[in-house]
């Protein structure tokens, strides 16, 4: 097992370009799956979950071809002319949450397909229903044995409305309806980035799709649907990761290959929170003395940072907002509406020296500015891991963090990237 032994308490300074988005990423090397023509993907980014999606299209008979990374990223060809079974393989799916992104591309494209229940972080309770309702609008049948199986003898277009806006969810109906027959209408759709960067992908390869980027999506199925090429699109957690850990150690951060109109929120939230970045066309600039002071609501009222699904502000920064907040002098309260397991990070901040209070599941008070101190640490899921990794960086002293493979899965080569900024970080054999 590796992890990373970490020197904190120094200013970094240099530009970082972000990795291509992994909830991007994803879907998109599912939607592979839906033409028999050769679809490339560009600034593919290189990580482990990544990588396990391209285990399971390699299970299910696609031919992979991975070049080279170039100032673009990672490029894969993906040929998926014959598939092999509906079946997943269901050690791969324990490794990795975003398996079931593959049930909407195989029941369009094959009639079935039998998932394994997935994995993915353990940060509380994660439904599936929303996912298999709309599949079942579309017209497949769903069996519950020991996973889920889905059959159809042909997908119809819907109206659906979605009990929640399900990212994953939306995603799987998406492509699911890109090959039905008819149009599809989904309502109270998720509309984050990346599933607008799977639409424009779909959109290529002839499905018809208007809405993009609202709310309700219209998507008229094709027969067929034909290769293409894909560049994703910058990842914008990522984005906010580093201007997080700038702010925290008092850097001179430059972040390029930025789309200022995905981080509104973004900058919203953090300017609350006293880190104004200055901004041009694609790329942003965090100076050092920013003056981190929690902004009061009128009349001194304490504020409140909560999240929301898009274009509010995303649960997946959550864990990092928090992180800047124990920097900062003021109060401020966090309510975490989405998954009841994401607080519990916190503990280890405050075994670092923060001042937080954890009201219940959801919500933590969270008292600044404390200084933090290194200490041994371990990642319980992705963000959580790098809010704790941006801690160690301000702290002093030195931390070891254990299971990185955690954090692995969703940056790519963080490590490389901080050292070209001068942090003092190690990855070694625990």
């Amino acid at each position: 097992m590796e992890r990373f032994v970490i020197e904190g308490g120094h200013a970094l300074e240099g530009s970082v370009r972000p990795s291509g988005s992994k909830n991007e990423a994803l879907p998109v090397l599912a939607a592979c799956l839906l033409s028999s023509e050769p679809i490339t993907l560009t600034n593919l980014p290189d990580i482990v979950d990544v990588r396990v999606m391209l285990e399971v299209l390699e299970d299910l008979g696609c031919e992979v071809v991975r070049g080279p990374s170039g100032p673009d990223g990672w490029s894969v060809k993906i040929t998926a002319a014959e598939l092999r079974g509906p079946e997943l393989e269901p050690e791969l799916c324990k490794r990795i949450r975003a398996s079931i992104l593959f049930a909407g591309p195989m029941v369009a494209r094959l009639g079935s397909v039998k998932l394994p229940p997935p994995g993915g972080d353990v940060i509380g309770r994660r439904r599936v229903d929303t996912h298999f309702l709309g599949l079942e609008s579309l017209g497949a049948k769903l069996l519950i044995e020991d996973g889920y199986r889905l059959v159809s003898d042909g997908l119809v277009g819907a109206e659906i409305f979605l009990d929640e806006q399900s990212v994953t969810a939306t995603e799987n109906i998406i492509m699911a309806a890109a090959l039905a027959k008819g149009t599809t209408t989904i309502t109270n759709a998720a509309c984050e980035p990346h599933v607008q960067g799977l639409c424009r992908m779909l959109v290529s390869m002839g499905a018809e799709i208007s809405g993009i980027g609202t709310n309700t999506l219209r998507v008229t199925g094709a027969e067929r649907l034909s290769g293409t090429d894909h560049r994703i699109g910058p990842d914008y957690l990522e984005i906010g990761s580093f201007m997080g850990l700038a702010a925290v150690t008092n850097s001179d951060v430059t972040i390029t290959d930025v789309r200022p109109r995905e981080l509104r929120m973004v900058l919203h939230t953090f300017a609350r929170l006293g880190v104004e970045p200055e901004m041009g066309d694609d790329w942003l600039r965090i100076h050092p003395d920013q003056l981190l002071k929690v902004r009061q609501d009128l009349h001194g009222a304490i504020p409140r940072i909560d999240d929301a699904p898009w274009p509010h502000f995303p649960t997946d920064l959550m864990s990092i907002a928090i992180t800047v907040a124990t920097q900062c002098e003021g109060t401020v309260l966090f309510f975490e509406k989405m998954f009841e397991g994401r607080m519990f990070f916190t503990d280890s901040l405050i075994s670092m020296g923060a001042s937080i209070i954890l009201c219940d599941p959801h919500r933590i008070v969270v008292v600044g500015r404390s200084q933090f101190y290194g200490t041994r640490l371990e990642s319980p899921d992705v963000r959580a891991g790098m809010a704790l990794l941006i801690a160690s960086l301000a702290a002093k002293g030195t931390s070891e963090i254990y299971n990185i493979r955690q954090i692995d899965r969703g940056y790519e080569r963080v490590d490389e990237k901080l050292r070209a900024l001068g942090a003092r970080i190690v990855r070694d054999e625990a």
